[in-house]
């Protein structure tokens, strides 16, 4: 155990990116094999939500700087709620509760960013996708890309999460986002075991589905099991889900890269409910 922290430790931005292509790479051909729809320019669609790594790079390089001080911080001072459970002599216990933290901290931040109606405004960038496959994990605004490495900075420094712990849930959510995106659906009886405790592609489309309640729902990062203890757990026939969001379904709001760029600075719109 302690040979693989010291290794993840030391090596952990190659592992993540080596991680994050392979797994790209992966996600992206069961797309070409078994997608739901292969009606849309997938190239087309994946350049220009890739065209965000460009403006998201300089924010994630300078707040990593914060997540190491920080880190240290709160290492140097024994602080946060990890250091309040008996874990510390079980370095999988720690695991376990840091996840456990992280991933509720990460609940708690979608549900904000959908409640809020300028932070919305930045998030609505992602759900205005209408094909969502494994490309549009890349598209996030950097305002939200900004609002989104703060919080996770908060609940880094509340639970007390030291660097290798926190760089293998990273690891873990790279899989599972992009794993949660593919334009494919699971069996239905893979899905009942999986989604029981984590979030499938077949519930986070039902989070992408353009109307209300939907778009309210399932908010889980890596488990699904936050939205069935704080009712926001919502399942949705795949042939009645429609991507997008109805406030914003033409081309020019969801299709231009500098539409999208301007969209949370411009006014806001209110989501209509589905009876």
């Amino acid at each position: 155990m302690y040979l693989f922290i010291n290794f993840i430790t030391h090596s952990s931005d190659q592992i993540q990116l080596i991680l994050f292509v392979c797994t790209l790479f992966l996600c992206w051909n069961i797309e070409n094999i078994a997608a739901l729809s292969l009606d849309y320019k997938k190239w087309k669609h994946a350049f220009l939500n890739a065209r965000f790594i460009l403006t998201n790079s300089p924010i994630q390089l300078l707040m990593g700087i914060a997540f190491v001080s920080t880190m240290q911080l709160t290492a140097k001072h024994h602080f946060g709620l990890a250091y309040y459970f008996p874990t510390f002599h079980s370095q999988f216990l720690l695991f376990v509760v840091t996840f456990l933290l992280l991933d509720l901290g990460e609940y708690f931040y979608h549900v904000i960013m959908h409640k809020v109606k300028r932070l919305w405004m930045f998030h609505l960038v992602h759900h205005t996708d209408k094909v969502v496959d494994v490309s549009t994990t890349l598209r996030e605004h950097p305002g939200e890309n900004i609002i989104r490495l703060s919080f996770t900075l908060l609940w880094v420094f509340l639970s007390g999460a030291v660097f290798w712990a926190l760089v293998l849930r990273q690891i873990i959510q790279v899989f599972t986002t992009l794993f949660a995106h593919m334009n494919y659906r699971l069996p239905n009886k893979m899905d009942s075991i999986l989604g029981a405790l984590f979030i499938t592609p077949n519930l986070h489309q039902v989070h992408h589905h353009y109307q209300q309640p939907y778009t309210d729902s399932n908010y889980g990062d890596v488990l699904s099991i936050w939205d069935r203890l704080f009712g926001t757990f919502k399942k949705l026939p795949p042939e009645n889900v429609v991507f997008g969001v109805d406030t914003h379904m033409e081309n020019e709001d969801n299709s231009n890269f500098r539409s999208l760029f301007k969209l949370p600075f411009g006014k806001y719109r209110k989501n209509l409910k589905k009876n």
